[in-house]
């Protein structure tokens, strides 16, 4: 198998893990049984194939592959994928899973991008590629943010139609107030854990291709500071502190700092080509 074809794979694999990850993020807030055993298979798949890629490793160099920083890091990872698996089937325990996977991730998406320093024309092509990634990473959690802004209007539109007693057939379809709670908390759900990984791609990118590089961002500042105050928003809702119109109004002012952040934060930005 030619080098580009593992890259290709290995790129495949940490897509599956964030897209588990963000299973596994969902179903720390809503408890559903399914959706935590799609998560666990995907990682049993992203196992399979790590640990398929270490065989192949060792098999090639004839040797266990820690006599370098970047094979450590791969080892590294793939034991932590190997305790995560262990402990969902043994102790049962959702929240430390889950931050053992985030860190998993981590290492896997580091261990990509040194790509360039076991082979420079193939590393250059892997961080490109992984520069594509976190810009649609987070062009995905934008548009979940967009829909639940949008859902917070119709929640307001239809609460105050409802309060004044307005309601006529031009609003017969609309879905009852608490199935668009249910839509906003979705789209958060969904959005939180693409934005934080779209950021963590990108923070990883910076690192490995610009010589000057300050996480003292505008842009990044901005994105974890957004990513903050909707996890907060979302944690006070689901404790019952943030109901109804006051979540809805919550969720469209927070949209107002995405939007400010896109574009003002682009602007304000040392390298985000976005301008």
């Amino acid at each position: 198998m030619t080098e580009l074809a593992m890259t290709r794979l290995y790129e495949m694999m940490v897509i599956l893990y964030a897209i588990c990850i963000v299973l596994y993020f969902i179903d720390y807030f809503y408890k559903q049984n399914k959706i935590r055993r799609i998560a666990f298979w995907l990682v049993s798949v992203v196992w399979v194939m790590q640990t398929a890629f270490l065989l192949l490793y060792v098999m090639e160099t004839k040797r266990f592959p820690v006599l370098s920083l970047i094979e450590g890091v791969y080892f590294y990872a793939w034991l932590l994928i190997t305790i995560s698996i262990i402990l969902h089937c043994i102790a049962r325990v959702d929240l430390p899973v889950f931050f053992i996977n985030i860190l998993g991730f981590i290492f896997v998406t580091i261990h990509l991008f040194a790509q360039d320093q076991i082979n420079p024309a193939l590393g250059e092509t892997v961080i490109s590629e992984m520069l594509v990634i976190h810009i649609s990473f987070a062009i995905l959690a934008y548009a979940a943010f967009t829909l639940a802004f949008v859902f917070s209007i119709l929640y307001l539109i239809l609460y105050k139609i409802l309060k004044e007693k307005k309601y006529s057939k031009l609003w017969s379809r609309l879905p009852a107030l608490s199935q668009i709670i249910n839509w906003i908390n979705k789209s958060i759900l969904v959005a939180i854990p693409i934005f934080l990984i779209s950021i963590l791609l990108g923070l990883e990118w910076a690192f490995m291709t610009m010589e000057k590089f300050s996480i003292i961002d505008a842009k990044i500042l901005g994105s974890f500071v957004i990513a903050i105050i909707y996890f907060i928003i979302m944690i006070l809702h689901r404790k019952g502190k943030l109901t109804g119109i006051s979540y809805s109004w919550a969720q469209i002012y927070t949209f107002l700092l995405v939007v400010i952040n896109f574009f003002l934060g682009s602007k304000l930005s040392g390298f985000h080509l976005w301008y």
